[in-house]
């Protein structure tokens, strides 16, 4: 690159960031697309652009095997580089620096008040667009020179970063970085920093274990070989052909290897059929991979899929998922969200009194009504609810245990408890235990939050030998895909659908009052919008068509929706959007990224 040229580069980049900060129209051809996407992450994280701060560890661990096997490669480069204006960085796979080596006195000067130091992470999150965070976020080689950084206190560097992977797992375990001045910047730089991350990745595969290599080549023999899904797996080892990836979804992977890790541990070499959590069926085998003396479980796994459980006798047993993972009148597939129904369950039908703890909505009582109606279909089940009992709460219990028809209660909301409450609900429970010792009903306790913590209720949760936490809605997220037809179908019989765009949206927020908002929402729209056909962005709320980190006053939520609608209005084009608001372009772009607003 002439020196002209890289001065045009260099004003080009300068002039894109500026107008990018200032929300003001990027040109495509002044900034690369890796560039433009990095900056738009760092604003997503509300990264200062006028300063950097960065979190610090202060006494890093570096006996790793990174550092072990990189360190003779980078102190022969440091060797062959003879003095040259250019830093050599080793960081770990979250950025931080492990170390650095510099043999220029004032770039090692410049790179210590940039916090370029051992002990700091350079990730994207922390500082924004630069050769090692946006390297190991994209997960390939980046360069990034002057005025493409973020952070303006690094526009006077260049950089080149490439990822470093292990050479069994193909796992990134780390980043090298070249770093130099940015008017001593060339095309090699990347080239170079490309050619040690290969020699450091040699040199690991050299110092790895024979264990670690004999279950590579297993893996790669059983790959060529097979035309199913095979896994290989160790005690700190998991590999996955791209048959696997694609066809087993997370549920499916963990089930595989729990089946897995039991054949491996009995040396079992005999095949056999199992459901998996999504409802398809497969065939498992195990192969055994023992290098010397060792006791952990390796080997090759090779996955099967099988259009439905065979008839008859099969090769192998049939191993079916734990009883029962989805009770009756809930949906979701999920792990955490059948993990938590198996274990609700189990406790009603082992009789077993259990505390519900979770979030507003999420579903404690449905979970409660779905085990009972699973276990005693036919049998009373009662709910007390002390936020609608109010004073009358014992009096209510006492009548609804003295119902020897009475099979399952739910006391909701205990967190609201006083401690008159409190001891007249544990008076009333030891009492219902003495006079019904072989035939208690089933009794659920649900309590809001944290307050299961609370001082006032550990005599009365002392009663209840198990707590089964529910999971808000935003940690099984995937499982809106079921629960949006369930109610769809529960509100308009059938005739209500919700478009790919739309359930793409539900998706994407992150649902504070959980289950029971999700289904206000709809409700919402069949009340307001739409009844049949299919159900569009346009028709969902404006509060679900962004995705703020915070809450907004009411001031706030009411810009927004105006905001919302006038995009919608205008077919997402913004300036047309902004003139019909009466503000700048400078400002709607502003609002839209402050409310996390995803335009149409």
């Amino acid at each position: 690159m002439d020196e002209l040229a890289a001065t045009d580069d260099s004003v080009r980049a300068a002039t894109a960031r500026l107008n990018f900060l200032t929300l003001d129209p990027v040109r495509p051809q002044d900034v690369r697309p890796p560039i433009l996407a990095s900056w738009v992450r760092s604003r997503r994280w509300n990264l200062p652009a006028d300063r950097i701060t960065l979190p610090y560890v202060a006494d890093p661990d570096l006996d790793l095997p990174l550092t072990r096997s990189a360190r003779p490669v980078l102190q022969q480069l440091h060797q062959n580089l003879d003095g040259q204006p250019i830093s050599i960085i080793l960081t770990d796979r979250t950025g931080m620096v492990l170390e650095r080596l510099t043999a220029d006195a004032e770039l090692s000067r410049h790179l210590d008040k940039v916090f370029l130091a051992p002990g700091f992470s350079y990730a994207e999150q922390f500082a924004g667009t630069n050769g090692i965070g946006t390297a190991l976020e994209g997960g390939g080689p980046m360069h990034v020179f002057g005025h493409e950084h973020y952070a303006e206190d690094l526009e006077d560097l260049a950089c080149a970063g490439v990822p470093i992977k292990h050479p069994v797992t193909g796992k990134t375990v780390g980043a090298i970085d070249l770093t130099c001045w940015r008017k001593d910047a060339g095309s090699l730089l990347i080239a170079l920093a490309k050619i040690t991350a290969d020699n450091i990745r040699e040199a690991m595969l050299t110092d790895s274990s024979t264990r670690e290599l004999a279950l590579l080549r297993a893996y790669k023999q059983s790959v060529r070989r097979l035309g199913d899904m095979v896994l290989a797996v160790d005690d700190d080892v998991l590999l996955m052909n791209a048959n696997a990836r694609q066809s087993l979804d997370a549920a499916d992977q963990r089930a595989v290897l729990g089946h897995a890790a039991e054949l491996l541990e009995r040396g079992d070499s005999e095949a056999v059929v199992v459901e998996l959590p999504t409802g398809g069926w497969a065939r498992i085998t195990c192969r055994p991979v023992i290098v010397g003396r060792h006791d952990e479980a390796a080997g090759i796994i090779q996955v099967s899929a099988l259009s439905a459980r065979l008839d008859g006798p099969t090769p192998g047993s049939v191993h079916r998922p734990p009883s029962r993972p989805v009770l009756p009148g809930l949906v979701g597939r999920s792990a955490p969200w059948l993990g938590s129904s198996r274990e609700v369950d189990n406790a009603c039908r082992a009789g077993q009194w259990v505390v519900l703890t979770g979030e507003r909505g999420v579903g404690k009582v449905a979970l409660a009504r779905a085990a009972h109606h699973q276990n005693n279909p036919g049998g009373l089940f009662h709910v007390v609810d002390v936020a609608i009992s109010g004073a009358g709460f014992s009096a209510e219990l006492e009548a609804e245990l003295a119902d020897d028809s009475l099979h399952a209660l739910v006391i909701r909301h205990a967190e609201r408890l006083d401690a008159a409450g409190v001891d007249a609900a544990i008076g009333s429970l030891y009492a219902l235990q003495e006079r019904r010792p072989s035939a208690t009903p089933w009794i659920a306790l649900t309590v809001t939050g944290d307050d299961e913590e609370a001082a006032d209720l550990a005599d009365l949760l002392a009663l209840f030998p198990l707590t089964v936490e529910v999971p808000p809605l935003r940690h099984h997220i995937e499982d809106v895909r079921d629960l949006v037809p369930h109610f769809l179908n529960q509100m308009s019989h059938g005739e209500l659908t919700c478009s790919p765009e739309s359930m793409q949206q539900l998706m994407r927020s992150s649902w504070p009052g959980n289950t029971a908002e999700l289904c206000h929402i709809l409700k919402q729209v069949v009340l307001r919008r739409r009844r049949t056909g299919v159900i569009t962005p346009a028709d969902l709320p404006a509060r679900v068509q962004s995705t703020s980190r915070r809450s907004l006053s009411q001031l706030e939520a009411l810009e927004r929706d105006a905001i919302v609608r006038s995009l919608i209005t205008n077919d997402g084009h913004k300036g047309r959007a902004a003139k019909s608001l009466g503000m700048s372009r400078a400002t709607i772009y502003r609002k839209i990224h402050d409310y996390g607003i995803q335009p149409p």
